[in-house]
């Protein structure tokens, strides 16, 4: 196994509104190692990208607070460094590519500036030097012309463009984990292709690890050497990609499986739903979470929350009948 270079463990989020608490991450761990990418998967609201702010101290105090848990990079704790250490982190050592480029970038900066403010600050190099840093980053992220992207500002720039400028910002001082938190969202699927594509150029040339979020199963299949499925603020199943898609182990996974389109299907045949609706955070149900929406669902399912349980060496899910999914899907694989 890779070393390992981000762990998590039992992270535990809140916001805080007048209806009550919002118990965004509620236990979440999981781990990263050098040059592995890990996709974490899931349905809106679910608490992955308040898993990614939490991990780099992003939530905004105003509205919410990582209240328990670890999260360690490199042997150190991040929740207890000083603010000092984790700005140098972040960005330096951890880049993060956010949901909506056109809401991350400033529009009244060209695209140099806001470049070259990031090599500036974490490399503490001249205007000049991060400059042309900055056009070397907009080079390997395949930018045509970037002496002349530099002078232009983000409303210039397609979708896809401003996608590609993100992600080179976030390498622009070679990280050694990229947190991408639904990097094709919004854009049509030629240009989510690109963009995956060169994340894992990108990745095979450098090294880095990835931790690619997104709720499409089908960009995370293309990436991921593992794959964590989340729900209601917890890791329901995590296992090695192939294996957890072709033999999944809770009845959640196997949902989202069922509810994708498959090619040479009846072009009639009705795509399957899951039933009912993502929990309330602020009151999740007795049990199971998922056992208002689980066709299995049984009495122990009300009463009893499953703990997240190791089936296989590298394979968890948090189901009561997890180990005979598991064996049952095994079986027929092997007939």
């Amino acid at each position: 196994m890779a070393k390992r270079l981000l762990e998590v463990v039992d992270l535990r989020t809140h916001f805080f509104s007048d209806q009550g608490v919002v118990r965004a991450v509620d236990g979440v761990s999981l781990s990263i190692g050098e040059g592995e990418t890990l996709g974490l998967v899931g349905e809106s609201a679910c608490g992955k990208s308040a898993t990614a702010l939490s991990i780099l101290r992003l939530i905004d105090p105003r509205q919410g607070a990582v209240v328990g848990g670890r999260v360690r990079w490199r042997g150190r704790d991040l929740l207890t460094l000083p603010e000092r250490e984790m700005r140098f982190i972040r960005g330096s050592e951890i880049g993060m590519v956010f949901q909506d480029p056109f809401a991350s970038l400033n529009p009244v900066f060209t695209i140099g500036n806001q470049l070259s403010e990031s090599v500036r600050l974490h490399r503490g190099v001249g205007r000049r030097e991060a400059l042309s840093k900055s056009r070397e980053a907009l080079a390997r992220v395949r930018i045509p012309s970037p002496e002349v992207r530099l002078h232009e500002y983000p409303h210039q720039m397609s979708g896809g463009m401003q996608q590609r400028v993100m992600i080179a910002m976030s390498l622009s001082c070679d990280p050694r984990l990229l947190i991408a938190d639904e990097p094709t969202t919004a854009l049509d699927v030629t240009i989510q292709a690109q963009i995956l594509d060169l994340l894992e150029e990108i990745q095979k040339s450098s090294g880095m690890a990835l931790l690619l979020i997104s709720h499409d199963l089908g960009v995370i299949s293309e990436l991921a050497d593992r794959i964590a499925i989340m729900y209601a603020g917890k890791i329901a199943e995590e296992g090695p990609a192939r294996q957890l898609l072709c033999s999944p182990a809770h009845p959640y996974t196997r949902a989202l499986l069922r509810s994708l389109p498959r090619l040479g299907g009846a072009r009639s045949a009705r795509l399957e739903v899951i039933r009912g609706s993502v929990p309330d955070p602020i009151e999740y149900p007795r049990g199971c979470r998922f056992h208002p929406r689980c066709d299995m669902a049984q009495r122990v399912c009300v009463e009893r929350e499953p703990e997240l349980t190791t089936l296989a060496p590298g394979y968890r899910a948090a189901c009561h009948f997890a180990g005979r999914l598991l064996h049952g899907a095994q079986e027929l694989r092997g007939r």
